[in-house]
Parts: structure tokens; C-alpha cells; sequence
């Protein structure tokens, strides 16, 4: 529907007993990620890794397509690149988001190392903000164990080429552990916090406490918020030139 991906990217799969621990599980990254060559292309001034919402098509989704466009727009002498997070976008929330966060956190892990000068934005939708929200986090929930070969979260160096994170509709602790009873809480790592904008429409139940409007959740490509965070976002990546 919204085909602009610019590169495509597999997805990592991630295998543990349950849920949460699915989840954590991926909320880390393998040792020594790197990209073997970077001769194919040249590196874009910015790169967009959003994940869509559930059931949307492979790509950036409708709200993602909606802030990328805002962003460019704001961005006109920049390369804007995006780099979809590659998950089943599924109603089986701990197996997909889990593959979500550990596609997401290679993405960007590989994106430091191929392209240093690059800012890179981290964003997601629905159940794609709850991805990329795990993808900042700073530790792993305790007792859980380390799969094989897995060190523990991004690296903190990797923090400061990230310029923005960009969240819309993120579920809200009460919506979460509806849809897994066990889910870690979605907690933004501390070198991610100051460059978060998390929005969420008040009439929007999957966020909000108080929403009771499901069209609200629909509704970020076109009631402003898409605009919103595109400035934000703009602003953060002009600071850091």
C-alpha cells in the first residue's frame, strides 16, 4: 500500500517458553554485529526504522508512510532512507514483537556500524511502537536467561547515533498485559528518554486509560500528530549536525 522501502532487511527469529521471556529474549543483541561491506550504497543522511502496526502490509504502515512524508517535507536537503522493520505485525503478540525487537535492534546495531555519520530514527505504530520501545531498553527484566551468545541489550555507544525516537499509539501497561499477561513493561533506556516523543491520542484506547474511541487509533496519519513528530524529529536531527 505504502511501498517505500528503500532496502529490505530478514528477520531474525527468536525462540524461548514464554512470552516475556520471548520478548526479552529479543530485547538484546548478539556480540560483535557488524555489516561485512558497505560498497553497494552510499550512506543516507537519515535513516527511518519504523515498524508498522498489526495487520498492516510490509513497510512503514499508513501512520509510519504519514511521518516519513511529513519528515522529508521538513528535510528537503537531507537523504531520507527507510529501513521497515521486517515482524509479522501479528495478533501473536509474543512471538512477533519479539522477532520485531531483535529485527529492529540488528537494523540499527548494523546501521552504526556501516554508516556512523548517518542519524538514524526509531519509531513505531500500534504494536510496532511497543517493538521499538523494547529496542531502547537498558536492562533485560530480571530472572530471565540470556540465550546462547547474547551479551545483553544495544550497546551504549550506539545511543548517540540515534537522534530520535518516534512512538504513536504505544499500548499502555493495562492494554499490554491484556494481550500478554506476562510482558515486560515497554520502559524507554535512559540514553533514549530525552530524545522520545510519545503520543498518544486521548481518545484512544489502546493508549490511553481513558480512551473509549477505537477509530482514535487510526486516526495519527491525519490528526496532526504525524506533523508533530516530524518537527520534533526535524529539530533533533538539525541539533545534532
Amino acid at each position: 500500500m505504502y511501498p517505500s522501502t528503500h532496502r529490505r532487511h530478514a528477520a531474525k527469529t527468536v525462540g524461548a517458553p514464554t512470552a516475556a521471556v520471548l520478548i526479552a529474549a529479543a530485547m538484546l543483541v548478539a556480540p560483535g554485529t557488524r555489516v561485512a561491506s558497505a560498497a553497494a550504497e552510499p550512506c543516507p543522511d537519515v535513516d527511518v526504522v519504523f515498524a508498522r502496526g498489526t495487520f498492516e502490509p510490509p513497510g512503514a504502515g499508513v501512520t509510519g508512510q504519514a511521518f516519513i512524508d511529513a519528515l522529508q517535507a521538513r528535510l528537503a536537503h537531507k537523504t531520507v532512507d527507510v529501513s521497515p522493520v521486517d515482524y509479522p505485525a501479528s495478533l501473536d503478540f509474543a512471538n512477533g514483537a519479539g522477532a520485531g525487537v531483535a529485527d529492529a535492534g540488528r537494523q540499527v546495531t548494523a546501521a552504526v556500524a556501516r554508516c556512523p555519520k548517518t542519524e538514524i530514527v526509531l519509531g513505531g505504530y500500534s504494536q510496532g511502537a511497543a517493538v521499538s520501545g523494547y529496542v531502547t531498553s537498558d536492562t533485560v527484566p530480571a530472572n530471565f536467561p540470556l540465550p546462547e551468545g547474547i551479551t545483553g541489550p544495544m550497546p551504549p555507544e550506539v545511543a548517540r547515533h540515534v537522534a530520535a525516537v518516534v512512538l504513536f499509539g504505544k499500548p499502555s501497561a493495562g492494554f499490554l498485559n491484556f494481550l500478554v499477561h506476562d510482558a515486560p513493561p515497554i520502559d524507554i533506556g535512559h540514553l533514549y528518554a530525552a530524545k522520545t516523543i510519545d503520543l498518544c491520542a486521548a481518545e484512544d484506547p489502546v493508549c490511553s486509560p481513558t480512551g473509549n474511541d477505537r477509530g482514535a487509533h487510526g486516526s495519527y496519519a491525519s490528526n496532526g500528530m504525524a506533523d508533530q513528530a516530524a518537527d520534533f524529529t526535524a529539530r533533533a536531527i538539525e541539533r545534532s549536525a
